[in-house]
């Protein structure tokens, strides 16, 4: 199993900018660059929604249309984390957001494929929390 611990959610104003970071670690073997990473995020009353994903092994990027052109999802492989850039953040972004993990390298395909990302992750983080003023 693999451990997430996320961090730098936060209050912000509508327009403002957050950097999510989440460190990835597991049992020995555990290889960062085989996996996927992906963060979701649930609003209030609503059910969780696929954010972004990356495989870090090939940089394969999916990002939701909800959030396309305003969130950026990276890796560092040195260091078994991924980020999330989030712009221009509106009300409606306001959650909390979760990192996750799978030993599938796949899921950006599958997410490219289907136009939404797959819920079934093998690991997840505690989450986040972010909101946005208006």
């Amino acid at each position: 199993e693999v451990q997430l611990a996320e961090s730098g959610g936060g209050s912000v104003q509508a327009g403002g900018s957050l950097r999510l970071s989440c460190a990835a670690s597991g049992a020995s073997g555990f290889t960062f660059r085989d996996y996927s990473l992906g963060w979701f995020r649930q609003a209030p009353g609503k059910g969780r929604e696929g954010v972004s994903c990356i495989a870090p092994g090939e940089g394969r990027t999916y990002v939701a249309d909800s959030v396309k052109g305003r969130f950026t999802i990276s890796s560092d492989n040195a260091k078994n984390t991924v980020y999330l850039d989030m712009n221009n953040l509106k009300p409606e972004d306001t959650g909390v957001y979760y990192c996750a993990a799978d030993s599938s390298p796949y899921q950006v395909r599958v997410a490219q494929a289907l136009k939404a990302m797959d819920h079934n992750w093998g690991s997840w983080g505690q989450g986040t929390g972010v909101t946005v003023s208006s």
